[in-house]
């Protein structure tokens, strides 16, 4: 006999009391949802309307920064410009809203330039002053403040002791330095203003040797340390030809141990 597919009257009841059973989980959770909302939903929406408020500024803020960082971009540009024409007062007005300016570095090139100006219409009193500032204010870039400090003591060297110059360089006169030419210069200059042959002549010597330094100046150390009595040009020369005999006298060991072997 084929079994009846259809529910048997046992069946109905527990039907039933599973579809009621459902409907009582849904009211429930209808109602704790509608508790939760009651409770909570104003923190919430608080939270969110903070939430994308938030968002909008910063996005807004962002956009801001493009818009002046483009706007200050084209003042440098109009500076520079008028400073090629020999424009001189018209680029120093237009570098007066960079000093103002938000990014350090337009309103440090800017400070820069407007010295740079002074001591072109020799003016300089407010050059050296324009420079003093740079490098006084710590809140600008670094490579802007080191090339202020060599502007500076370039544009008052006649002015200052020797000893001076030597405080305020030295730490800039080392190899590696980007500022190793002209702050090595100056330095080695006023070791022989202080008599102090001994220094200068090695510190010349090791400006001539290196290419990273400017050609102008690595010819005048080249001078200047020959005149000490260092031949920079022999001394290098004599250095490559102990590390070509080094290299020789390695290839040479490796050579005899493998023979050896």
């Amino acid at each position: 006999m084929a079994k009846d597919d259809k529910n048997t009257p046992e069946e109905e009841p527990d039907r039933k009391e599973q579809v009621f059973m459902r409907e009582v989980d849904d009211a429930v959770r209808e109602d704790d949802l509608k508790n939760f909302g009651r409770r909570y939903g104003i923190w919430i929406g608080l939270a969110v309307v903070v939430g994308l408020t938030s968002l909008a500024g910063w996005i807004f803020y962002n956009n801001s920064l493009d818009e002046e960082a483009g706007v200050r971009s084209e003042e440098y540009v109009a500076a520079i410009d008028s400073v090629k024409r020999n424009n001189l007062d018209g680029a120093s007005t237009a570098l007066e809203s960079l000093e103002g300016a938000n990014q350090k570095g337009y309103r440090a090139a800017a400070k820069l330039m407007q010295a740079n100006i002074a001591l072109e219409k020799q003016d300089a009193k407010a050059a050296i002053a324009g420079y003093q500032a740079i490098v006084a204010d710590n809140d600008l870039p670094q490579p802007f403040r080191d090339l202020a400090i060599i502007r500076q003591t370039t544009a008052e060297f006649d002015s200052l002791q020797p000893q001076e110059v030597v405080d305020r360089l030295k730490p800039l006169a080392v190899p590696n330095n980007p500022w190793f030419g002209s702050a090595g210069e100056m330095v080695a200059l006023s070791y022989l203003n202080l008599n102090k042959a001994d220094l200068a002549g090695p510190l010349f010597a090791q400006l001539a040797k290196d290419e990273t330094v400017p050609p102008t100046i690595r010819s005048r150390a080249l001078q200047m340390a020959g005149v000490q009595g260092i031949d920079a040009v022999e001394l290098d020369t004599d250095e490559e030809n102990d590390t070509t005999a080094t290299s020789a006298d390695t290839s040479a060991s490796a050579a005899s141990e493998g023979e050896s072997e």
